[in-house]
């Protein structure tokens, strides 16, 4: 409590972890998460967007259709309006992957809504309000990319709009 405490004064949002139960989210609430990171069971999943918590998967569980430790599938997540935001730690290309390929393996989900999963939602998530959409006073980070035979491939990126590969 003291951990979480000192990061509510200093404007950290918390993320939980690995949630399983409604109860595991129930005390992530009461610790003041705002991010259900990778929830192992939809019933957590479903727990955390009921509370209003933005519910992150890792972009590999959605090439690869399942977790790698038999947790709950992100594309089942998706599939039933319960994933808001992608990630990754160990395999970065995987979210660019993801943003092209969610749409084609789960009914529902267009690209622009992938897109977001990746840029607008988490940067909502914590609080980061100059960036994440392309608007007028955000900070202009855009990736340029082209599909070929189903891989994006990025032709160009600005950081702050500035061209920097």
């Amino acid at each position: 409590v003291f951990l979480s405490a000192a990061c509510h004064e200093r404007g950290i949002v918390l993320a939980s972890h690995d949630d399983a139960t409604a109860g595991h989210v129930e005390e992530a609430i009461e610790q003041g998460v705002r991010v259900a990171e990778f929830p192992t069971t939809e019933e957590a999943a479903r727990a955390s967007k009921a509370a209003g918590l933005g519910v992150l998967m890792g972009a590999p569980n959605v090439m690869r259709g399942a977790s790698h430790s038999g947790n709950v599938s992100a594309r089942t997540l998706a599939g039933d309006g319960l994933l808001d935001i992608l990630s990754s730690d160990y395999i970065p290309f995987s979210l660019i992957q993801s943003a092209f390929f969610l749409g084609d393996v789960v009914e529902g989900i267009s690209l622009p809504q992938a897109v977001a999963m990746v840029s607008r939602n988490p940067a909502e998530a914590v609080g980061l309000d100059d960036r994440g959409v392309i608007e007028p006073g955000r900070r202009a980070d855009l990736v340029r990319v082209r599909v070929d035979d189903h891989v994006p491939v990025v032709r160009t990126v600005w950081r702050q709009g500035r061209r920097v590969a």
